[in-house]
């Protein structure tokens, strides 16, 4: 029986994913000065952070985020690829108070190519289907999304409340606004379809091609057939979803954007797109794509998920024949208890003794 990762094995499993492709540890103090978030604050998940006086008079801040910290410390030339396993110091989702938050992710740096662009989206993948076997990555190309936006000819408050009903899937919204404030149904209809596109690649990708010319800059669309073709080819093309409510802050990401959903878990549990814009007003002159998985979510995985398996032994079973069949069991990557009983409130998938094998 597969189960969520815990967090504990999820970290170890995801750093030995990214050194095999070649990205570097990142390591870095666990402070920052305060200054850096402030500058970035919209960027943050929570604009909430502990501060604190060093003793040169700097105020500096417990880190509430790791990409900020890895584009400050990062050189604009060449590739830089970047992994990083790290706490961060926020406000949690579940408890809504400070705490103390593992974090894993990656960054690629510098000169971003399509080959780094794809790299990056195979990891994501490659990363949920470690933590759960059924999972599903949702891709978005801000490009499309502001162009369309732009047709509109909307104002900036008028804007905003678009993406957020884009965002929230509601069509009937994004209509009644722009009837509302004098948008030609037909320009409208362009939001609306893309709040509706079809999820698979193949009928998302066929409904944009169908869109009027001039509606976007048909380059987004061949970023997006050519990533989901090649993701295809890499055995996830019933992973992949084209899904335009993803949707992060345009002032700081471009181009692709991505969310990653595994099951038992209600919400998003990895995030991440290029953000160009933000390493430039960061004055980097390079691009830069990551995605960051919110280890949290898996917090108390180990407890609920139980064993895969509890071998059960008597006393008078050769010790070293228990530990080779526990070790058998485990080369099977399921995670086992060695025990003279099943434990009792704990979840199991099978249990086994040396004489009878697998039992119900």
């Amino acid at each position: 029986m597969k189960t969520l990762l815990d967090r504990e094995r999820a970290v170890a499993a995801l750093g030995e994913l990214y050194e095999s492709f070649g990205y570097t540890r990142f390591r870095i103090s666990k402070f920052e000065e305060y200054d850096l978030y402030v500058r970035n604050k919209d960027f943050l998940v929570s604009d909430s952070v502990i501060t604190f006086t060093d003793t040169d008079g700097r105020l500096l801040a417990l880190k509430p985020d790791v990409t900020l910290s890895i584009i400050k410390n990062t050189p604009s030339d060449g590739v830089h690829k970047l992994f990083y396993n790290e706490n961060v110091y926020r406000v949690t989702k579940s408890t809504r108070s400070f705490g103390e938050i593992a974090q894993t992710g990656l960054e690629c740096i510098g000169e971003v190519d399509g080959y780094c662009l794809y790299e990056v989206l195979l990891l994501a993948c490659r990363s949920l289907k470690k933590i759960a076997p059924a999972f599903v990555l949702d891709v978005a190309h801000l490009g499309i999304v502001s162009d369309v936006l732009d047709s509109l000819g909307a104002s900036a408050p008028l804007r905003e409340k678009l993406t957020k009903c884009l965002g929230g899937k509601n069509a009937h919204e994004i209509v009644t606004l722009c009837r509302e404030n004098g948008i030609k149904e037909e320009k409208a209809d362009l939001l609306r379809r893309l709040c509706g596109c079809p999820q698979t690649p193949y009928e998302a990708l066929k409904e944009l091609a169908s869109f009027p010319e001039g509606s976007f800059d048909r380059a987004h669309l061949e970023v997006l057939k050519t990533l989901c073709g090649a993701l295809k080819k890499s055995g996830f093309e019933k992973n992949v979803h084209i899904d335009f409510s993803v949707i992060n802050d345009m002032n700081y990401y471009n181009g692709i954007v991505f969310k990653g959903f595994v099951e038992n878990i209600p919400a998003g549990i990895l995030s991440g797109g290029q953000y160009d814009k933000l390493v430039k007003r960061m004055g980097k002159n390079a691009s830069a794509v990551g995605f960051a998985v919110y280890l949290d979510m898996l917090e108390n995985r180990a407890e609920e998920s139980g064993y895969d398996a509890v071998l059960i032994y008597k006393n008078s079973d050769d010790p070293g024949l228990v530990s080779a069949k526990a070790d058998e069991l485990r080369k099977q990557k399921k995670r086992v208890l060695v025990s003279k009983s099943a434990p009792e409130g704990e979840k199991c998938a099978e249990t086994v003794t040396l004489d009878a094998g697998k039992e119900d």
